[in-house]
């Protein structure tokens, strides 16, 4: 039997197609900095300290969804005892009504997958920041 190794070209083809969905070789910097700017449409409902029309967004990763005191959410997202891990929220962020029928939130969603992971960086750094860590948050 013979064995083949792959084509270089192949596999450089290959790979390309693997990391197309996030910036390779990126910084952990330059994925904030993007989300950033990403989290400037989210700022139409969402602020990282404060509740506006959404729920506010500091400590959100590892959070219950529907747990933040005081805020009058859906009863599809306060029953739905899910915890936001960063898949949850990714896939949450790309179709919030299809994720989680009955939600209050009629965003038609991010469906770039750069754009998402961008996102989740920024909310990542965000929510162990200095603003965010004197916030009370509860915890599931």
């Amino acid at each position: 039997m013979k064995c083949r190794t792959p084509r270089p070209g192949l596999l450089a083809i290959l790979l390309s197609l693997a990391l197309s969905p996030v910036h390779a070789g990126d910084s952990p910097a330059d994925a904030h900095a993007r989300g950033a700017i990403i989290y400037e449409r989210c700022a139409a409902c969402h602020a990282l300290q404060t509740d506006r029309t959404g729920p506010r967004h500091c400590g959100l990763i590892g959070r219950r969804a529907g747990s933040v005191p005081g805020f009058a959410y859906s009863p599809a997202m306060r029953q739905s005892r899910l915890i936001w891990s960063e898949a949850n929220l990714d896939r949450f962020i790309k179709a919030p009504m299809a994720f989680m029928p009955g939600t209050a939130m009629g965003y038609d969603g991010v469906k770039n997958d750069a754009e998402r992971h961008d996102l989740l960086a920024f909310l990542r750094q965000e929510g162990i920041s200095d603003k965010c860590r004197n916030l009370q948050v509860e915890r599931p």
